[in-house]
């Protein structure tokens, strides 16, 4: 009997895969909106723990620091107790985060608690993709993906506004505390209908390679997020970024030594993986300054309230929703490569336009090319991350996942401080003490060409590169 996933078009998705694709994009989503949430609090939590403002950065530093670290052990701890079971008490330790943040009652409390979410945020994204990406067949994996895709745009631009209004009109805990019973939910969920997946594993865990590892990406992490904010002196930035780098440069030696190395960078011989892990991260070098830049332009520059820069700023992510019905037909018809090629020109040429923003503008006008951006962005994002996995074999997709995630969150965060730095740069070569509408330009046209530098590296695969995913070549012998 022929088996339906295999007759089924690249356009189509099984109810269970897409059931499956929406129960772990329910858990991106929350851990997307947590890391971002909390930004717009900050100076209220300050007065109710006694502590600095300036001081409060920690919070988010404690949060993206823990990702950092233990993202790479993902892969062998789900390959080693179950995909499933690793999913589900990663969604309970970060729901235990949340209760715990929301009873804080001091800074180091609020620490603590939010590295624990972090831990829970490592496990949690990464473990989710390969429970979907494991029971998902290849012919339904940019449908699969395209529903994976959107929370990451939604979350990062729907914190800041949804914290500025839980803050200002209920309390600062209810932040944390809407996690509870989105976590609940997520362990029913996961546990009813998530199926069981995992390889077996023939090697020991790689504690050395998580402590270089966890080292360099925590240091250069901590230097990047600080880098042109003036929350730290510039030598501890720069110290923190120089043993990031000699640690990573350690991780490397080791990686060449060792049989099954946790970030595995063998993995980037495959084209396909090259093409996503590479370039994916340039691209999303300018999508993680977004979030830093857009709502600061115009709140600063613009006169506009938080609540109104927000709204401006979540249809950046609103264009996400309106991509998933168009995303597998644009791949089937033009394939990896030339939608990667083009639409990744066309992505960094919108958000370019941002540099020519000025209050004159019409607020409709503004929000619609925010609307098309973030459009052709999602589409991007969904072909990247279901091309990266085109061409892994089963046994090596823990492995896989685990170095995608680590790779996603470095340039999201390499791209708060690009961002950041421009703004630094510029404001220094102009003699100017704070943040003018022509520094904001000048940040967006920076980060604008570190996407554009993503498009050449398509070059490398061939045009029929996951044919097998997209249907592309299918449709390419009907049309000759």
């Amino acid at each position: 009997m022929t088996d339906p996933a295999t007759t089924r078009s690249p356009t189509q998705i099984a109810p269970r895969t897409r059931l499956t694709a929406l129960i772990v994009a329910c858990a991106l989503f929350m851990q997307n909106l947590d890391s971002t949430v909390i930004s717009t609090a900050l100076p209220t939590m300050a007065k109710a723990f006694g502590a600095e403002p300036t001081h409060m950065n920690v919070a988010l530093t404690s949060y993206l620091l823990s990702l950092a670290v233990f993202i790479p052990a993902s892969g062998w701890i789900a390959d080693r107790f179950g995909a499933k079971r690793v999913f589900r008490a990663a969604i309970v330790l970060f729901t235990i985060g949340s209760v715990l943040c929301g009873r804080a009652d001091s800074l180091a409390f609020l620490v603590c608690a939010r590295i624990v979410q972090g831990m829970g945020g490592a496990m949690m994204v990464p473990v989710g993709r390969l429970v979907l990406l494991r029971s998902t067949p290849k012919s339904e994996m940019v449908a699969a993906m395209a529903w994976l895709s959107t929370p990451a745009l939604l979350g990062p631009v729907i914190g800041p506004p949804l914290g500025g209004f839980i803050v200002t009109y209920f309390s600062w805990p209810l932040i944390f505390d809407i996690n509870i019973p989105i976590g609940i939910l997520g362990v029913f969920l996961v546990t009813k209908f998530i199926e069981d997946v995992r390889e077996p594993v023939g090697h020991r865990f790689d504690w050395i390679g998580l402590g270089l590892s966890g080292t360099g990406l925590a240091s250069l992490m901590f230097g990047l997020e600080t880098a042109g904010r003036g929350v730290v002196p510039t030598w501890l930035t720069l110290t923190m970024i120089g043993i990031g780098l000699a640690a990573g440069l350690a991780y490397v030696l080791h990686a060449r030594l060792h049989p099954a190395p946790l970030i595995d960078f063998s993995l980037l011989r495959t084209p396909s993986f090259f093409v996503a892990a590479i370039g994916g991260s340039l691209f999303r070098v300018g999508i993680g300054a977004i979030p830093f830049l857009l709502p600061m332009m115009l709140q600063l520059s613009f006169s506009k309230t938080a609540a109104q820069s927000g709204m401006i700023t979540f249809a950046s992510s609103l264009g996400a929703v309106f991509m998933k019905p168009v995303a597998t037909g644009m791949l089937r018809r033009f394939g990896f490569r030339d939608t990667l090629l083009v639409n990744g020109v066309v992505s960094a040429c919108m958000l370019s336009i941002s540099a020519a923003f000025r209050p004159g503008w019409p607020s409709l006008l503004i929000t619609a090319i925010l609307l098309l951006g973030g459009f052709l962005r999602s589409l991007q994002f969904t072909a990247f991350n279901a091309l990266a996995y085109s061409d892994i074999s089963r046994e090596r997709m823990s492995a896989a996942t685990a170095f995608y995630a680590t790779m996603q969150q470095v340039s999201l965060t390499l791209g708060v401080s690009v961002g950041a730095a421009s703004l630094a740069a510029s404001m220094a070569l102009a003699g100017r003490g704070g943040p003018e509408l022509p520094d904001f330009s000048v940040a967006f046209l920076m980060v604008a060409l570190c996407s554009l530098l993503a498009a050449p590296i398509c070059l490398v695969m061939p045009r029929d590169q996951g044919s097998e995913v997209t249907g592309h070549a299918g449709v390419r012998q009907r049309a000759g």
